[in-house]
């Protein structure tokens, strides 16, 4: 098969600029500006961008096979410049791999995408060649909020631009948003708490959480505030421990520095700060402030971030002579995305900043002093997106002279490329990608020099511009999940018995129970037109059992297993059973199990019916859950968010469909992000209750609303009281 034919078929492109990064034989550390192409199931890197120069060689060339995994790293510092970074590897040798990094967050979401699409068109071909797949208008993917067929994309798709000095500030460039998650900033669970304004100071308004005050347990407080800038630009900023833009925004941890980096999510940082800018203290007694706390972070689907800081120790921060350790106030900053208006191109932003104030110290003292509130430290902090908010505005009216010509350029840009075959030279070939990032390039290919000076360009970035895609759905006809005219099973729940137990109360612990749909959030009937979410009806499946199992390794295939409920003879007369397994990797690893039932067949056709029976391409671009923490620690809870997560996209999935039943394996440790939230759980699940709500996205209005396959909650579960899992 030629490379034009195959270009002919799939009609789909990814091209942009990325970082391969890495270690050489001699152990030299790397880091090389590359143009990506992704065509089909063939991938090519090259040193220069082929459209500008003809006859081009790839650097290194590969072909996406069925073992190629591709895995979010976070942020990771190269030559003193923080990237986001994102690894292949061979799934049966991880041994095999390679890294790219890009300059943001959402450029490696893109390239994920683009990566899972070309390994869809392997797994496309492999599967018409053996003449066994039959193409309908489901075969659809989501990338970055947007529905595309992942057989009718016409145009190139471009991630990312490269080395760029003439956008000097290319923080205003305008982004084109998704239509379709990019306006839901809500969560998709209901919250549990009652946000009062009690203060508002040049615009920056102050909540306060009363249900967490009436019962005496401290004081929570944000301040909400809309700021003109896009997300990813905010969380840069956040982030940065640059003190020259810190001091511009933030008056009270504004000098921080780097201790330790743990992850690409997480972070350790040390600080100071003197206490002569707040009025509160005499300026004969005070002593400077220092201080450690750690830093997790996240993105979701729909573009936002979310930033929790947790004070703490490291043993090369002892307390030092000269300064008091103070234990900051625990807080998260959370940033989301907001339309822009109309006529403006200025991305907006909406930033919330959420602290904790202990019940003792500043709470008892904000209680006595409530007028003198502004010179506390828990206002300097929630000062902070004041400061953001007018350091952004600063910026943008700085910039206006450059609009014009920035504007022109995106323009430029963002024009789609020229699709012709030869300009990418040939990419057939047999070798797999992750074999080709392993080898050595020629020496002499980047010098050092090179490399650095790429590298602390201060203008240099790489920067996503346009999408030009055509998209085509067929209409999709959906009038009932379940045969009507077939007598409905009873499912009786003390007929069958997992290792964890039905709760009896609210008050009970290490146990279960089916909170049902109405504190969940899903797209009403009318969410094409007005993006407007209804609270979640009954559960379509009936959660009749549930297991929490510890073994050392990964706990897979438990319906397979004998003594599985799904293999009583009570579970065998169920007409389908949806069994969703949590692996929590940990030590030992945990598996968290539910058991949904359907009490009649599944109706051939239905959207039920092409998930169930459909391939893992499509139920990877259908599978949502969404999470709350109705009860526990607000710190926990914020981590955690209650957005919906196409877990498809976010971990690996594994399918196993056979018999009655669909078991869905659901690697969470597979994921950095998703390490690290489950970290921070771990150590409060005994205080806490989650609520799980799992469903099908509905991509079509005729799918519209939506409904929720099943939902659960997990009580207070303890780690110690988990059952060895048997094989």
């Amino acid at each position: 098969m030629t490379l034009a034919t195959d270009w002919e078929r799939s009609g789909a492109a990814y091209a942009g600029w990325v970082y391969h990064v890495g270690e050489n034989s001699v152990g030299y550390r790397f880091c090389r500006a590359r143009y990506l192409v992704i065509k089909g199931k063939y991938v090519a890197m090259y040193k220069r961008d082929p459209a500008q120069h003809p006859g081009e060689k790839p650097k290194r060339k590969g072909v996406v096979g069925q073992f190629l995994m591709v895995e979010e790293v976070g942020r990771q510092i190269y030559h003193r410049r923080v990237l986001y970074a994102l690894k292949i590897f061979n799934r049966l040798d991880q041994t095999k791999q390679g890294e790219f990094a890009c300059t943001s967050a959402e450029e490696v979401e893109k390239w994920i995408a683009a990566f899972q699409h070309a390994k869809e068109e392997a797994e496309y071909d492999k599967e018409r060649a053996s003449g066994h797949r039959f193409i309908s208008s489901e075969d659809e993917f989501k990338l970055n909020g947007v529905r595309f067929s992942s057989w009718s994309l016409t145009k190139l798709i471009y991630i990312g631009r490269g080395p760029d000095s003439l956008l000097r500030r290319p923080s205003i460039v305008t982004q084109e948003p998704g239509f379709d998650d990019f306006y839901s900033n809500g969560g998709d669970a209901i919250e549990q708490a009652d946000w009062r304004c009690f203060r508002t100071v040049n615009g920056l308004r102050i909540f306060e959480d009363v249900t967490v005050s009436k019962a005496e347990k401290g004081t929570i407080m944000k301040s909400v505030g809309v700021v003109e800038a896009s997300p990813d630009m905010i969380f840069e900023t956040i982030m940065s421990l640059d003190k020259s833009q810190r001091y511009q925004w933030d008056i009270l941890t504004g000098d921080l520095e780097y201790v330790e980096e743990i992850d690409g999510h997480t972070d350790v940082v040390y600080g100071t700060f003197d206490p002569k800018y707040l009025k509160r203290w005499n300026s004969l007694f005070y002593v400077k402030r220092d201080f450690v706390f750690h830093r997790y972070w996240r993105r979701d689907q729909d573009g936002s971030y979310s930033i929790t800081q947790i004070s703490g120790t490291h043993k090369s921060r002892p307390p030092k002579q000269g300064f008091r350790r103070i234990a900051l106030n625990p807080g998260v900053w959370e940033i989301a995305p907001l339309p822009a208006r109309s006529g403006i191109s200025t991305p907006r932003s909406l930033v919330t900043q959420i602290i904790e104030i202990k019940s003792t110290g500043w709470g008892q003292w904000k209680k006595s002093h409530y007028s003198k509130f502004h010179t506390t430290v828990p206002y300097a902090l929630l000062s902070r997106t004041a400061g953001l908010r007018e350091y952004f505005k600063a910026e943008i009216d700085s910039e206006i002279e450059d609009h014009g010509t920035l504007a022109t350029l995106s323009k430029e840009v963002g024009k789609p490329a020229s699709t012709s075959v030869e300009e990418c030279g040939t990419l057939e070939t047999n070798e797999q990608f992750y074999d080709a990032m392993m080898a050595d390039e020629p020496a002499g290919e980047d010098s050092d020099e090179e490399e650095k000076e790429l590298l602390h360009k201060p203008h240099h970035r790489l920067k996503n511009v346009a999408w030009s895609v055509m998209v085509g759905l067929s209409p999709r006809k959906l009038s009932g999940e379940f045969l009507s005219k077939v007598m409905p099973v009873s499912i009786e729940l003390n007929q069958f018995e997992g290792s964890l137990r039905l709760g009896m109360g609210e008050k009970d612990c290490n146990c279960w129970a089916d909170p049902g749909g109405k504190g969940f959030m899903v797209r009403g009937k009318t969410y094409m037109q007005d993006f407007v979410k209804v609270p979640g009806d009954d559960p379509l499946l009936k959660l009749f059992a549930a297991d929490w199992f510890k073994h050392e390794d990964k706990v897979g295939c438990i319906a397979k297993h004998p003594k599985c409920v799904v293999q009583s003879e009570t579970g065998k007369k169920l007409p389908f059973i949806l069994i969703v397994n949590l692996q929590v990797p940990a030590r030992p690893n945990y598996s968290l199990i539910f058991y949904f039932a359907a009490d009649r067949p599944i109706r051939p056709g239905s959207l039920l019916d092409k998930f169930v029976n459909g391939d893992d391409a499509y139920r990877n671009s259908r599978f949502k859950l969404i999470p709350s923490i109705v009860e526990g620690y607000w710190v926990v809870k914020r981590a955690v968010g209650t957005k919906a997560c196409l877990l498809g996209r976010a971990v690996t999935c594994h399918y196993l469909r056979e018999d009655n039943y669909l078991e869905i394996d659901v690697d969470i440790g597979s994921s950095s992000v998703a390490r690290g939230v489950i970290g921070l759980v771990l150590g409060y699940v005994t205080n806490i209750v989650v609520d799980l709500a799992v469903l099908i996205e509905a991509k079509d209005e005729k799918e519209l609303p939506e409904y929720i396959l099943g939902t659960a909650r997990i009580n207070r579960v303890n780690p110690e009281l988990a059952k060895v899992f048997e094989e």
